[in-house]
């Protein structure tokens, strides 16, 4: 297995952007129209995973201002996971967020997913704070200052 990893700075073409839909409604059971939502997104960067034709992980964020980029989205498909590909994205990410002049990164999770907090924490993320999202459940505020 040959995991091939590529960026966008844009909107991707039709085929990445159904393959990221497909494999967000796997891991996550619904997209609530994600091709709109990422067409609304300032500065949009995507990092994906493939293997041969397949999407097998993904990785999506978004300028929150000059300094802050906001890392949105993200996942691997169950039959590639404990591989590194998510480390990679993210790893792919802050740089990219890095060379387009960006000072930190932040991202929400919730407790539940345990794995992307530990991932978080382990690339040196800081927990920020907390809140109750609309759903009333615990959402965790991280941030990571991206060196120079």
């Amino acid at each position: 297995m040959a995991i091939k990893y590529i960026h966008f700075n844009t909107y991707p073409d039709r085929k990445t952007v159904e393959g990221i839909i497909q494999l967000h409604n796997k891991i996550f059971g619904g997209s609530d129209d994600l091709a709109g939502r990422m067409k609304e997104k300032p500065d949009l960067q995507i990092d994906v995973a493939v293997d041969g034709e397949k999407r097998v992980g993904y990785k999506i964020g978004y300028a929150l201002n000059r300094e802050q980029f906001y890392s949105w989205l993200g996942g691997v498909d169950a039959y590639y996971r404990n591989q590194g590909i998510a480390s990679k994205l993210m790893e792919q990410q802050h740089l990219h967020a890095k060379e387009s002049g960006y000072k930190a990164v932040q991202t929400k999770t919730k407790n539940k997913w345990r794995s992307m907090l530990i991932l978080n924490i382990k690339a040196g993320f800081d927990i920020i704070g907390t809140y109750t999202d609309d759903e009333g459940e615990p959402k965790i505020i991280l941030e990571k200052k991206l060196s120079k």
